[in-house]
């Protein structure tokens, strides 16, 4: 017998059905078995001497075959005795479910009962709710009479200021009044008409009176506590007992109502009245009040430092009233020192914003921002000891903006150039003037020539950066920014001025009044050395950080300076030509070759320059006596090369050799100091005299090529033309040595070296006379 049969050998034969409809695997199963048992036996059995253990191998599948049908029918018994229990429970719950049907059957019914003999009592409840109501009325008449008259005592005890008492009986108008709205409510089952309310609030429409009467009276109190702190503070306590009143029954009503349940009383009109909130809106206000008076004329000019400095003590004091006599007024948690802080700073706050959109000068503006800045943090204000803490409790803001302190710093800045800008356009003027003075500039404790000029416009910009040095550093800088473009402003109107004062002094050279002109020049001189000083001490002052800080372009007041100086120097140095020019045109001719003049003319002039040169300060000193130094020596080679003096014989130029060299000797004993002060150039002018004396004293004309070589090596920027002229002088060089001197330069020009400065490129030589010439290939 298989598993199978064994499996369907239950209690219930009907319920049995074919093996393939129940089981559609058991087939596939089968034939899977099948060919594993015929695949396990090939392999097993794949030898004929295999078979001995046949009988081995069927003794073994037939005891795995005997338990493996033990294990299934236990597991089937074992089901179906649990299907056999849970068949006993559905029947003992069908059981339990109809006796509980039929008990509800019967409480349905006497429900029904019950609601029949309910309906025959409605008129009893009827008459049990009016027994109620006229039961409240009886005794809520004698109460409702004498509403008027407590009315009219608590009018009373209001205006004579007695607030606690008025308000104890303001509290028992206002109980009767919601006690009667409740009552009559709960009577009208949750639901009453709007005519009901409008007629209790027409009777107890003196309550609403009383309430804003009260309050009025109490925000009067609240607002004048400082005063009253001093003189009498039982009001104030009065009315800060009442707000907390106030205050704990909102509180009872709203825990009431938010609790719930069918007896919650509804909220009364105008409740809740957050009368705390109140009480600090009006100090507030009270503070604000102190504000509103101000107006734009009475805070103009001084009277604004004034004004601050007295909203500084007004604000201490009281704040040390709050803290020493209101403090102990109120409840702990009220922090009215905080709060008066933050309600003073807010004030403070709005005030100072519209100050600040005011068009305030530069004074006025320092005094806000000193005030802001330093003054209100300051231990003399709200840094004071005792209010640190509450400061940093409260967490207060800025009084002033960011932006609207950068922007106050603006307006400070532009203020002050204007004024800046007015202050150096006089002092211009002024410097002008001293000009056209008939006579010698100031000097200073060493000597030096000066105007007023530097002093003001120094003294002007130190102190504006030492001013807003008080305010902070960022300010500091802008104004420092602000005057070094109104310097290099300055500076250049400077020059302009410089170049017409040059320009007037030529168109007549014979006016009395310009015979100062020179002393004054040297005194510009001196004055933009002074500025270049304190320009560099300003620029100093600048912190690092303020480089990037500007939008425009920076300014070099630097640049200016030395391009005024550089005017100024080359009026000086025309001037000096202008005085040696009557006396140029006699150098290098006959005349001077026999008897030596004007060389000793010359050397009077130079003299009295240079002594004048000593009145300017260092280094423009030594610059202006090097650049006379050049002057000298491009003039004394300019007239060399006009060819006025042309040697006829060896002792023409041994004798202008000789002069040219006791020339030398003269300037060189001039220009001593120059060298002494150890500023004088790398390529001394002076050594070109006699260099030139040798080359015309030379005696063999053939050693000339050497010669030249040499000069071109230690002037690079002498010409072939500049050769020809001195070849000419000599007036003893062949054509041909001439032709080979001129090859050799030509092919031997070297370049000007690094910082050489040229002498030769400055002086031209004049065309020659000659009126015909033959076409050679050389002049081709």
């Amino acid at each position: 017998m298989s598993a199978g049969d064994q499996k369907n050998g239950g209690d219930k034969p009907e319920d049995m059905v074919p093996q393939a409809e129940v089981w559609p695997e058991v087939e596939r199963a089968e034939c899977l078995a099948r060919g594993a048992a015929l695949k396990w036996a090939s392999g097993v059995f794949c030898r004929p001497e295999h078979l001995e253990r046949l009988s081995q191998y069927r003794k073994r599948e037939s005891q795995r075959t005997a338990s493996i049908h033990t294990r299934l029918k236990s597991m089937v018994q074992s089901y179906l005795e649990g299907v056999g229990w849970g068949l006993e429970q559905l029947r003992e719950a069908r059981t339990e479910l109809r006796e509980v049907s039929r008990d509800l059957k019967k409480a349905g019914l006497e429900s029904d009962q019950n609601t029949e003999g309910g309906r025959s009592l409605e008129r009893l409840r009827e008459v049990s709710a009016n027994h109620s109501q006229l039961l409240a009325a009886v005794s809520n008449l004698p109460r409702l009479y004498s509403v008027r008259s407590m009315v009219m005592e608590t009018e009373r005890l209001v205006e004579s200021r007695r607030l606690l008492e008025a308000h104890a009986k303001l509290m028992d108008l206002e109980y009767l009044q919601d006690d009667i709205l409740w009552q009559l409510n709960k009577d009208a089952g949750g639901a009453l008409s709007t005519e009901d309310q409008e007629v209790v609030a027409k009777y107890f429409s003196g309550v609403r009176h009383l309430v804003d009467a009260l309050g009025k009276e109490l925000w009067a109190v609240v607002s004048s506590a400082l005063a009253l702190a001093r003189q009498n503070p039982t009001p104030f306590v009065s009315a800060v007992r009442i707000v907390e009143r106030e205050e704990a029954l909102d509180q009872t009503l709203l825990e009431e109502r938010g609790g719930g349940g069918g007896n919650s009383r509804p909220l009364p009109l105008g409740r809740p009245r957050c009368w705390r909130a109140c009480f600090f809106k009006v100090l507030e206000e009270a503070v604000a009040a102190r504000f509103r008076s101000v107006s734009y004329l009475h805070t103009r000019g001084p009277g604004l430092a004034g004004h601050l400095s007295a909203l500084q003590h007004g604000i201490m004091a009281d704040l040390a009233t709050v803290r020493h006599l209101l403090e102990h007024c109120v409840p702990p948690h009220y922090k009215l020192t905080g709060a008066y802080l933050r309600a003073s700073h807010c004030c403070l706050h709005a005030h100072l914003t519209q100050v600040s959109s005011w068009d305030l000068e530069s004074g006025e503006i320092f005094a806000v921002l000193n005030w802001v800045l330093h003054i209100y943090n300051s231990p003399d204000m709200m840094g004071h000891p005792e209010l640190v803490t509450e400061m940093e409790r409260e967490e207060l803001g800025p009084l002033i903006s960011t932006e609207g302190l950068e922007q106050l710093q603006c307006k400070y800045v532009q203020s002050v150039r204007k004024s800046v800008s007015e202050w150096m356009h006089k002092a211009l003027q002024v410097e002008l003037q001293d000009w056209q003075r008939d006579q010698e500039p100031d000097t200073d404790h060493e000597g030096f020539y000066q105007t007023s000029l530097p002093t003001i416009i120094t003294q002007m910009l130190e102190e504006n950066a030492r001013v807003a040095l008080m305010i902070g550093e960022s300010l500091r800088d802008q104004t420092i920014q602000m005057g070094l473009y109104e310097m290099e402003n300055l500076l250049n109107r400077f020059r302009e001025a410089l170049v017409e004062f040059g320009k007037e002094h030529r168109r007549d050279l014979s006016n009395s009044k310009n015979k100062f002109y020179l002393h004054y020049l040297l005194a510009s001189i001196s004055n933009c050395i002074i500025l270049k000083k304190s320009t560099e001490s300003l620029q100093q002052q600048q912190s690092s950080q303020s480089a990037g800080q500007f939008t425009r372009t920076p300014p070099n007041p630097l640049a200016a300076l030395d391009r005024a100086v550089r005017r100024a120097c080359r009026l000086v140095m025309d001037q000096l030509l202008l005085d040696l020019k009557p006396f140029l045109p006699g150098l290098l001719t006959r005349p001077w070759l026999a008897q030596g003049d004007p060389t000793p003319k010359l050397c009077r002039v130079l003299e009295r320059h240079l002594e004048l040169y000593v009145r300017v300060r260092p280094p423009c000193r030594q610059r202006l006596q090097e650049e006379a130094q050049w002057l000298m020596v491009v003039e004394y080679v300019r007239a060399l090369m006009q060819k006025r003096l042309v040697c006829r014989s060896g002792e023409e130029r041994r004798q202008l050799a000789q002069q040219m060299l006791q020339d030398d000797q003269l300037f060189r004993e001039i220009f001593h100091n120059l060298e002494g002060e150890g500023s004088a150039p790398e390529v001394n002018p002076l050594a070109l005299l006699p260099v030139l004396a040798e080359f015309i004293r030379l005696k063999d004309p053939n050693m000339l090529t050497l010669e030249v070589s040499g000069l071109a090596a230690k002037y690079p920027d002498i010409s072939e033309e500049h050769v020809s002229v001195l070849l000419e002088i000599r007036g003893d060089v062949s054509r041909d040595i001439k032709g080979a001197v001129l090859d050799l330069l030509e092919q031997s020009a070297p370049p000007l070296p690094v910082g050489y400065r040229p002498i030769f490129t400055d002086i031209l030589v004049p065309p020659s006379t000659m009126a015909f010439c033959l076409p050679t290939a050389k002049c081709a």
